[in-house]
């Protein structure tokens, strides 16, 4: 909750932001600020899923616990600092030092286990975000950086990508909605009981490593953030409900 000491930010209710959620969703102004509010306020980090730079693997190595790699860039390194965030193909990730043309992260065997990265390897290309600032304006959707699986590319077909999911990710998914794919914000154009499709942009090609993917490769998998407050947020009406419905009736 806020307090006269630490009050909840008020985001402005920007043309973009406001297109985004009473299109999909059609909220009223009052539920629009509150989940944007809560989107800023209980994630520390937050990303857009446009991809501002491909950036190039140039040495993994590992110590006793963590795996460490080593990611050269160039406007990812502009007014880059120690602790920063950088969403790396889809993963938050914090920069524990860096150079003229280069930034270090490291990654826990958890993370190694439950995204791509464990996979990855010397002269890969990923996906490189910075962090959003409340200042910035907003494209592509919320993306946290937190993955919540990985899928599989089954078929490349005039650049329709199609890509399997995990079941417990399916109330997520919807027919053009958003989802994000090694970080990048893209649209579902297809939906079926395991897998979905996007279809990608020339300039999404050109400007990601979807360019260089291929059938059978793996990505990192985050649905919309949205949808899961709007399923919290309804989970609790229902439980209202059947308390309320349980009371009146003398059950409770």
């Amino acid at each position: 909750g806020s307090s006269k000491n630490n009050p909840i930010p008020k985001i402005p209710n920007t043309k973009s932001t406001k297109n985004l959620f009473n299109t999909k969703w059609r909220l009223r102004d009052d539920q629009h600020q509150l989940v944007i509010t809560r989107l800023f306020v209980n994630n520390t980090d937050m990303f857009t899923g446009i991809i501002k730079e491909i950036g190039e693997i140039k040495n993994i190595s590992t110590d006793s616990t963590n795996t460490v790699v080593e990611i050269s860039a160039k406007a990812t390194l502009k007014g880059l600092q120690e602790g920063d965030s950088v969403c790396i193909n889809g993963i938050c990730t914090t920069v524990v030092s860096f150079t003229d043309a280069s930034f270090t992260v490291e990654y826990m065997p958890e993370t190694l286990k439950k995204t791509t990265a464990g996979s990855w390897k010397k002269n890969d290309t990923v996906n490189l975000e910075r962090s959003l600032a409340m200042s910035d304006k907003l494209e592509g959707h919320f993306v946290a950086g937190h993955i919540d699986a990985t899928g599989k590319i089954t078929a490349i077909n005039n650049n329709e990508f199609d890509i399997t999911y995990p079941k417990e990710l399916a109330q997520y998914i919807a027919l053009k909605g958003s989802i994000s794919v090694d970080g990048i914000s893209l649209t579902v154009s297809k939906l079926e009981e395991d897998t979905f499709t996007v279809s990608i942009i020339p300039h999404t090609l050109k400007n990601t490593n979807l360019g260089t993917r291929k059938v059978h490769d793996s990505v990192n998998l985050e649905v919309d953030l949205i949808s899961r407050y709007l399923k919290r947020m309804f989970d609790a009406r229902d439980d209202q409900t059947s308390y309320e419905f349980l009371k009146d009736r003398g059950f409770i």
